[in-house]
C-alpha cells in the first residue's frame, strides 16, 4: 500500500477535483488538495472510475505471445474441454508463464482485481492452480487475484478431483468452483453436495459454471437455491454464466431472477456470442449484483478475446442491444466497481475510506471512453501506479 496524490481528474465523469490516497485507501477529495512527502500525479482531467476488474476469466488458459494455434476445437462441451486437457500439453501452455501474460495484459488496460478459473483435474493435478500462484505472488503489488478452484473436467467421473480440489483449497484457492450438475457432471446431486460440503468444510464462497440453459438450467438453479438457502449461504453462492436466465420464456426467468435476488446470489457474465445471456438491465432492475469477465482469450476453445475488460464492456453492451448513455454506464460498472461488489468487495467506490484502486479513462463521458476505448492513461493499485499509457510498470511481458 502507498500513498499518492492525483490532481484534475473527475469521478465517473463528474466535476474536477484531487484525490489523495494514504496508505493505499482514499483520504480526502477536493480540489486544491496538498499532501508534503507524498508522489504527485497530474490526472489532465480525465475520467477516472474504480479499478477496472475482469471477475470470470481462466488465466491459466490463453495462448497469447505463444506461436498461433491453428485450432480445432470441437462442437460439444465435453468435447472442447477433453480437447483442451490434452492440447495444453501437445502445444506447450505453460501456466506460470501464460497467466503472467494474460494478467499484465489486463494490468496494462486498466484490472486491478482479477478473479480466475483455474482448472483442477487428475490429469493436470495441481500444476496449473501452483503456476497461476506463481503469478498472483510476482504481481501482488499490481493486481489481487482471487482463484477459484475449477473442475472443468468434472468430478463425479474423474475419481480423485475432489480430493485435489480440497488440496487446492487448503493452499490457498478463494473459491470453490463447479460446472453443469446435470448436463456435464451428470449427477446433480453428487456434483452439489460435493462443492457445496467443500464450501462448508474450508468456509469459503462458492461460484459455479452453469452453461445449462432452459429448463435443465433452470432445475440446476433450484437446486442451487435449496442448498444456499438450507444452509444460510446467502450471498455466498455465485453463478457464472447463467444462460438459463437468458431463456424467452419470461414468466419462467422471472421466477428465477426473484429467487437470484431472494438470496442474493452474483451473476458473472462475459457477454457471450454464441448463447442465451441474462439481460443485464433486467437483473439490475432486481437488485441483483452483476460482474463481468472477459473468460478465456485466444485459447483452445476458440480464438477471440482480448485481455482488456473496456472491450469486454463494449462485449457485453453490443450483446445486451444497449444504446442509451445510462446503459452504457452500466456495462461499465459491471466492468468495474460492480464487479468488485459482485464478488464481495464493497469498497471498490470512489469515496473517502473506498479502496485506492483507480482506473483513469479518455474520453469526454463514460460512454464516451467505453465507445472509443483508448488507452489508459494511468492505473493505481492500492496507491501504486501499476500502469501508464497501457504499458505495465516494472514488470516485463515474459
Amino acid at each position: 500500500m502507498a500513498d499518492l496524490l492525483i490532481r484534475n481528474i473527475r469521478p465517473m465523469g463528474g466535476e474536477p477535483t484531487d484525490i489523495l490516497i494514504r496508505d493505499g485507501r482514499i483520504a480526502d477529495m477536493g480540489a486544491g488538495l496538498q499532501a508534503d512527502g507524498v508522489p504527485v500525479e497530474e490526472g489532465g482531467g480525465h475520467l477516472v472510475i474504480p479499478g477496472l476488474v475482469d471477475a470470470h476469466t481462466h488465466l491459466d488458459k490463453t495462448t497469447w505471445g505463444m506461436d498461433w494455434h491453428a485450432n480445432d476445437a470441437k462442437k460439444t462441451l465435453r468435447g472442447r474441454i477433453d480437447y483442451e486437457r490434452e492440447q495444453r500439453l501437445e502445444i506447450g501452455i505453460d501456466p506460470a508463464r501464460q497467466s503472467m501474460r494474460h494478467a499484465l495484459g489486463l494490468i496494462a488496460n486498466g484490472a486491478t482485481l482479477i478473479r480466475s478459473h483455474v482448472d483442477i483435474d487428475t490429469r493436470h493435478g495441481l500444476a496449473l492452480f501452483e503456476g497461476v500462484v506463481a503469478t498472483r505472488e510476482a504481481l501482488r503489488d499490481h493486481v489481487e487475484i482471487e482463484i477459484v478452484a475449477f473442475p472443468q473436467s468434472g468430478m463425479m467421473e474423474r475419481t480423485g478431483t475432489v480430493e485435489l480440489l480440497d488440496e487446492a483449497l487448503a493452499q490457498g484457492a478463494e473459491i470453490v468452483g463447479g460446472i453443469d450438475p446435470c448436463g456435464f457432471e451428470r449427477d446433480p446431486k453428487g456434483a452439489l453436495d460435493a462443492i457445496f460440503g467443500l464450501a462448508q468444510k474450508h468456509g469459503k464462497p462458492i461460484d459455479i459454471h452453469l452453461h445449462e440453459r432452459g429448463e435443465l438450467g433452470a432445475f440446476s438453479m433450484e437446486m442451487i437455491f435449496e442448498r444456499t438457502r438450507a444452509l444460510g449461504m446467502q450471498g455466498k453462492v455465485g453463478i457464472s454464466h447463467a444462460f438459463a436466465l437468458g431463456a424467452p420464456d419470461w414468466l419462467r426467468t422471472q421466477a428465477l431472477i426473484d429467487e437470484v435476488a431472494e438470496l442474493d446470489i452474483p451473476i458473472f457474465t462475459t457477454g457471450a456470442p454464441s448463447a442465451e445471456v441474462p439481460a443485464i438491465m433486467r437483473l439490475k432492475d432486481a437488485g441483483i449484483r452483476m460482474g463481468g469477465g472477459c473468460d478465456g482469450i485466444r485459447d483452445t476453445w476458440g480464438p477471440w478475446g482480448l485481455p482488456d475488460m473496456l472491450h469486454r464492456a463494449e462485449v457485453i453492451g453490443m450483446r445486451n442491444g444497449l444504446r442509451c448513455d445510462f446503459e452504457l454506464e452500466h456495462a461499465v460498472h459491471i466492468c468495474s466497481g460492480g464487479a468488485a461488489q459482485a464478488m464481495g468487495r464493497d469498497d471498490y467506490r470512489i469515496e473517502t475510506g473506498g479502496a485506492g484502486d483507480l482506473t483513469l479513462l479518455q474520453g469526454q463521458t463514460l460512454s464516451h471512453a467505453l465507445v472509443q476505448r483508448l488507452p489508459r492513461p494511468l492505473v493505481v493499485k492500492a496507491g501504486r501506479v501499476t500502469a501508464r499509457d497501457g504499458t505495465v510498470i516494472g514488470k516485463d511481458m515474459p
